[in-house]
């Protein structure tokens, strides 16, 4: 399964870690891979092993919502995702915060920065 309870608020975690392994993996190495993400992140993550949700409406939400944030206009290069690789997976397997983070990737001193949605 996809997504998990977490923590006291039993908010679901975006991704398993094998799945945001694979992602970032895929994301580091894979040119044809990161279009896809571009293009369409929906198809990217299930392509990197995320699981749909059948009947619970809830979930398919959730991933719906996740896919929206996953949205980029550009994804940083394949070296910034591999020198920020431990943090990107912590932060894509863990409880989200108040406000959501999208992948869009913006630059400081060559590290890839999360940006916050506004």
């Amino acid at each position: 399964m996809a997504t998990k309870k977490t923590g006291a608020s039993g908010k679901a975690a975006p991704l398993e870690p094998k799945v945001a392994g694979k992602l970032l993996d895929k994301l580091s190495t894979d040119n044809e891979f990161r279009r896809l993400f571009k293009k369409d992140p929906k198809a990217a993550l299930i392509q990197a092993g995320y699981k749909l949700p059948k009947g619970d409406a809830e979930a398919a939400a959730r991933f719906e919502h996740l896919c929206g944030c996953a949205k980029v206009k550009n994804i940083a290069p394949k070296a910034a995702i591999i020198k920020s690789r431990d943090e990107l997976k912590r932060f894509l397997t863990s409880e989200l915060g108040q406000q959501p983070h999208r992948l869009d990737a913006g630059y400081s001193e060559g590290k890839p920065t999360l940006r916050s949605r506004k």
